[in-house]
């Protein structure tokens, strides 16, 4: 999502709903079908609804923080007004900050499976080739300045919402409403208790929603903000739900759950073949690439913004003693995203993303509950029922994960310890001998972009 602050005008409601929606309904579904096909067979389409019950709550809490602190700044200084200037808020910040930048190798990564749809399979192997290409070239993007970037995120994403729609409606018009009797139990969750592939499925569902949050960065932007965010999110949120609803139960009606997940990586590709021939594949195959090419530039710019306004707040290290380097900040996000790309497959890089995603928002309900009940307000038991709803998935996901694939967990757990000590140590190198720490509370990084 693009910052309009340099505009003449405030967003209007339905320009904010048509942001939010354009970055909602983004690349990432087009790879989490059928990684939530994995997990809860031809429940699928059910776990896009209870994700949207749990971004419902969710939502809450940014839409009172963001009613109350209307910034650019968005979660890293709606954590710093809970937690105060210091390690917590700084490694908060920074697990939004590694998700943000999962996203953009998840979106890659997509785009890399799509694309070679086009292609026989014994080009199969550069689906990694693409994948970097495209980071790299929403790196030179980004460097050309934010009218390159602004040109093209409203088409692209016009095109995107509405492909996906109507992909969405004509597949299930055509195949019907899908078996969602729960009688399939996939292959990956049949060591699991029962329940807990579903519990664990909606970690990767609330990834389809989280686009949600850069609404409220646009907070001081739009009319009528405290009472216009709000109606954004939930409309926002409404129309999602509708439309990835409609899309699971048209893929399920398609193919069989082995076949979605077969295809895990590519499954609305797959899925719109036998429902709509070979054109139908092409079709998909493109709107899926509009969407991955535009999500990676789009998700580039604003990690990159969010970590060079981290910098300016002294959270993390001035990057501008870089002084060589044009825009440090978007180097330093191109590179681990290009990394992240290298070394994990889809699944991994999907799960880190729900994992640090979880933990940072865990951290937004607590701080508003816990610390800001006489500055904010709001209704204590809503974040408390979404902290609750977040403690559960993030466990039962974690639990998945140590079943199946505890290498992801590893990598997990190490990084967010090495970004505590990274943090605390920077944190004490800029304390004073009275224990203040003299940091940086103003939100414009221009001079940092």
């Amino acid at each position: 999502m693009l910052n309009v602050q340099n505009s003449k005008e405030k967003l209007s409601l339905i320009g904010s709903v048509s942001l939010g929606t354009g970055v909602m309904i983004g690349a990432g579904i087009f790879v989490l079908m059928g990684q939530i096909a994995e997990l809860v067979g031809d429940l699928f389409p059910i776990a896009f609804i209870a994700g949207a019950v749990v971004v419902g709550f969710s939502a809450y809490s940014y839409v009172k923080f963001s009613n109350a602190y209307p910034s650019s700044g968005g979660v890293a200084k709606f954590l710093t007004k809970s937690y105060g200037p210091g390690t917590a808020a700084g490694l908060f910040s920074l697990l939004m900050y590694v998700s943000m930048v999962v996203s953009e190798s998840l979106v890659a990564g997509t785009f890399g499976a799509y694309t070679l749809r086009l292609f026989p399979e014994q080009y199969a192997g550069y689906a990694l080739v693409l994948a970097v290409g495209l980071i790299t070239i929403a790196y030179i993007v980004n460097i050309l300045g934010n009218k390159v970037i602004g040109s093209t995120a409203t088409i692209t994403a016009v095109i995107k919402v509405l492909g996906i729609s109507l992909l969405a409606i004509s597949g299930l018009a055509a195949s019907g409403f899908a078996d969602i009797s729960g009688n399939y139990v996939p292959e990956s969750g049949q060591s699991l208790p029962k329940g807990l592939g579903f519990i664990g499925a909606l970690a990767l569902a609330i990834l389809a929603y989280k686009g949600f949050t850069t609404i409220t960065n646009q907070g001081d932007d739009i009319e009528n903000p405290h009472k216009n965010v709000g109606r954004s999110i939930i409309i926002s949120v409404v129309i999602c739900t509708l439309i990835y609803v409609a899309l699971a139960l048209s893929v399920a009606g398609g193919l069989s759950i082995p076949e979605i997940i077969k295809a895990k990586d590519y499954a609305l590709a797959a899925a719109a073949k036998p429902v709509f021939g070979e054109w139908g594949t092409w079709i998909t195959i493109g709107i899926a690439i509009i969407a991955t090419v535009s999500g990676v530039i789009a998700s580039v710019f604003s990690a990159s913004r969010l970590l060079a306004m981290l910098s300016n707040m002294k959270q993390v290290p001035n990057l501008n003693v870089i002084e060589k380097l044009k825009n440090p900040a978007l180097l330093l996000t191109v590179s681990l995203a290009i990394l992240l790309t290298i070394f994990f497959n889809l699944t991994r890089i999907a799960s880190i993303g729900a994992i640090f995603y979880l933990i940072m928002d865990i951290a937004i309900h607590w701080g508003l509950f816990r610390y800001l009940r006489e500055e904010v307000e709001f209704k204590p038991i809503i974040p408390l029922i979404a902290m609750i709803l977040d403690i559960a998935i993030l466990s039962a996901f974690i639990y998945i994960r140590y079943l199946d694939d505890p290498f992801v967990l590893i990598v997990a757990f190490a990084t967010i310890v090495l970004v505590i000590i990274a943090e605390r140590i920077f944190m004490l190198s800029h304390t004073d001998s009275d224990g203040n720490m003299h940091m940086g509370m103003n939100d414009d990084v221009n001079g940092m972009m």
